[in-house]
């Protein structure tokens, strides 16, 4: 498999596992793709040798978790100092998840849940600190993640 080339097999895989990586096994996947479990563990293993699955995560529901309030802070970075204020961003207690976006004066995202508005104010204020300034701040309701459905075939028929 060169870099970016899955074939068809590899792409259903990734689609699978997708939806419930966790609950799914390479005995589930090969069932609906009508192989042997041994030829899916030997194609997930060298998605993940490859580095083309990189973990397997939990989802959680933060605000059954007791972290009922979940935002996304958009901030401004100077561009050559970009790279290193993200990964300090996901040091900041409460820090979920961070992207360093390309292009454009909003270029690093923030994603951060809070017990309350002090949790929210105080991860904000140690963001400024670190040399991000703050754009927006967006109190998310709820998030939906979905599997990527190109990773089926051209007609999306699932086999």
């Amino acid at each position: 498999m060169k870099d970016g080339e899955l074939d068809s097999v590899d792409r259903r895989i990734l689609y699978y596992l997708q939806q419930d990586a966790r609950g799914t096994s390479s005995s589930d996947i090969a069932e609906k793709l009508g192989l042997s479990s041994s030829t899916v563990r030997t194609r997930l293993n060298r998605l993940e040798d490859t580095g083309i699955v990189r973990g397997y995560h939990v989802d959680i529901d933060y605000d059954l978790a007791g972290y009922p309030l979940y935002t996304k802070i958009i901030c401004t970075a100077p561009v050559p100092e970009r790279s290193a204020l993200a990964n300090w961003a996901r040091d900041v207690h409460g820090v979920t998840a961070v992207r360093e976006i390309m292009t454009g004066e909003r270029n690093v995202y923030v994603n951060a849940i809070g017990r309350d508005h002090d949790d929210l104010n105080r991860i904000s204020e140690e963001l400024d600190g670190l040399g991000l300034d703050i754009v927006d701040e967006q109190l998310i309701r709820d998030e939906f993640v979905c599997p990527y459905h190109g990773f089926l075939d051209e007609d999306g028929a699932d086999q």
